[in-house]
C-alpha cells in the first residue's frame, strides 16, 4: 500500500476555502461523501490523515458526512494566516448556519428591561461596578430567600446594558445542562452549546441562580471560574471566553449547606469550587426605610387604592417577624418577596386581612394565627410601630424596588 508521505500537519488557513468549495460544488451539502472531501482538502494542501481528522466527524450513513458538524470543531488559525473578516452577506449567512447547529436558540443570552419598579440598596453599587468594569470577577452572593439577590443583578445587568445569561441549578443540574450535549434536531443528532458556552462567546454575565442546590457533577465549572478557556470533550473544541465574561452566583447558603432545615435541599459545596470565587457578598434583608419604598412602589404598580397606611403597617408586621424569628422566637420569617405577594393578593380581592391570610396558609396553623393575630394588633394600633427600625441612608430612589424577588 502506497504511504501518505503529504506533510500531516493541518493547513490551517485553507479551512474556510475547502468548506466552500465543498458548499458549491456538492449538491447535497451539508451532506458531502468521503471522495469530495479528499478531492478539494488535497487541493490545498491537506494530507489524507488531516483531511480525514478535519473534516470528517459524524454523519447519517457510513461514506458521508454532514459539514454542520464540522462548524463546531473549526480549528483555531494563527494570528499570521487569520484574514480580517469582511461585512458580507455570506458571512452573515454562515454565522447564522453556524449558530443554527450549535443552539436550539439563543434568546437565553439577552439584555435584561430595566424595572421601573426597582430600588437599588445596599450592595447594589458594588455588584454594578463589577459589571460596569468589565473584568472577570467571579463573585458569590448568599442571602435568605426572597431577599431580592437575583433582582438585583439582573437589574445592575439592565442598567450597564450589558447581556446576560440566567442558570438555574437544581440536584439533577450536570455538565449536558451547563457546557453542552448532543441532540437530536431535526432528524439528525448534532452538538448544541449550553448556556456557559454561550455566555463565554458572548462576552457577557452568567447568573449561577441557586448554586447551593446543585451536586458534585457542576464541578465541571472550576476551570470556567479560573476565566480559562474550555475544552468540550464531546467534541473536541475549545472556547475561549471573550472580554467581559464573568460569573455571578446567588445561593440561600456560604456553601456550608443548612442546618435549621429552612434550605433542606442546599448542598455543602466543595471548597475547592467556592475557593474559585474572588468575593462574596452576604446579602441581608432590606432595611425598613428602604423596604417601605419597595412596598409603596409595588402598590402603585399594582393600582392599590384605599389603603394609604398599609404600607407602612406591612413592613411594620414583616420587621417585628424578622426580629422574633432572630431572638428565635418563631420558626419562620415574612420575606421582601413575601410582602409584595400579599399587596398583589390585595390588588385582587381589596381586603388586608384576606390577602396576608392567602399568603400565609402555606405556614403551620399555629404560626399563621399568630401573625394574622400581630398585623391585626399593629393595624388597630394597639402595637406601637416606631420600634427604632433599622435605616438605610445608601438606598436610592433611582428606578425601583425588589418586587420580583427571586
Amino acid at each position: 500500500m502506497k504511504k501518505d508521505t503529504t506533510n500531516t500537519q493541518k493547513p490551517e488557513s485553507n479551512y474556510d476555502t475547502v468548506m466552500s468549495e465543498l458548499e458549491q460544488a456538492v449538491s447535497t451539502y451539508p451532506i458531502v461523501k468521503t471522495k469530495d472531501i479528499y478531492t478539494h482538502a488535497r487541493a490545498h494542501g491537506y494530507s489524507y490523515n488531516s483531511a480525514k481528522e478535519t473534516f470528517m466527524h459524524s454523519g447519517p450513513k457510513r461514506g458521508e458526512w454532514d459539514m454542520r458538524n464540522v462548524c463546531l470543531t473549526k480549528p483555531t488559525q494563527k494570528k499570521a494566516s487569520v484574514a480580517q473578516p469582511q461585512q458580507s452577506n455570506s458571512a452573515d449567512e454562515n454565522f447564522k448556519f453556524a449558530t443554527s447547529v450549535q443552539s436550539v436558540s439563543n434568546d437565553d443570552v439577552y439584555i435584561p428591561e430595566v424595572d421601573p419598579n426597582f430600588i437599588s440598596w445596599g450592595d447594589f453599587s458594588k455588584i454594578k461596578k463589577i459589571i460596569d468594569s468589565k473584568q472577570f470577577f467571579p463573585l458569590y452572593i448568599s442571602g435568605m430567600s426572597g431577599n431580592g439577590k437575583t433582582m438585583m443583578v439582573e437589574q445592575a445587568c439592565a442598567k450597564a446594558k450589558r447581556e446576560y445569561v440566567r442558570v438555574q441549578i437544581s440536584p439533577e443540574t450536570d455538565e449536558d445542562d451547563l457546557i453542552g450535549g448532543f441532540r437530536l434536531i431535526n432528524g439528525e443528532t448534532v452538538f448544541q452549546k449550553g448556556p456557559v458556552l454561550k455566555a463565554m462567546e458572548a462576552g457577557c454575565i452568567l447568573l449561577i441562580d441557586e448554586m447551593d442546590r446543585g451536586s458534585n457533577k457542576i464541578m465541571c465549572l472550576q476551570g470556567v471560574l479560573e476565566g480559562k478557556p474550555v475544552m468540550v470533550k464531546k467534541t473536541g473544541g475549545v472556547v475561549h471566553p471573550a472580554p467581559g465574561f464573568n460569573v455571578i452566583a446567588t445561593a440561600n447558603t456560604k456553601g456550608r449547606g443548612a442546618d435549621d432545615g429552612r434550605y433542606s435541599a442546599a448542598q455543602i459545596i466543595d471548597d475547592a469550587f467556592v475557593e474559585r470565587f474572588v468575593a462574596s457578598i452576604d446579602q441581608p434583608f432590606p432595611a425598613y426605610n428602604v423596604e417601605l419604598k419597595i412596598i409603596k412602589k409595588h402598590m402603585t404598580s399594582c393600582d392599590v387604592r384605599g389603603h394609604d397606611d398599609f404600607a407602612d403597617k406591612l413592613v411594620s408586621w414583616g420587621a417585628v417577624i424578622r426580629k422574633t424569628y432572630e431572638s428565635e422566637g418563631v420558626d419562620e420569617l415574612i420575606s421582601t418577596r413575601r410582602l409584595c405577594h400579599i399587596v398583589k393578593a390585595l390588588s385582587i380581592f381589596n381586603n388586608r386581612l384576606e390577602a396576608i391570610k392567602m399568603c400565609i396558609t402555606r405556614f403551620e396553623d399555629e404560626t399563621k394565627e399568630a401573625f394574622l393575630d400581630l398585623y391585626t394588633k399593629i393595624d388597630t394600633n394597639q402595637i406601637d410601630r416606631d420600634m427604632n427600625f433599622t435605616t438605610d441612608e445608601n438606598s436610592t430612589d433611582e428606578n425601583s424596588s425588589d418586587t420580583s424577588q427571586h
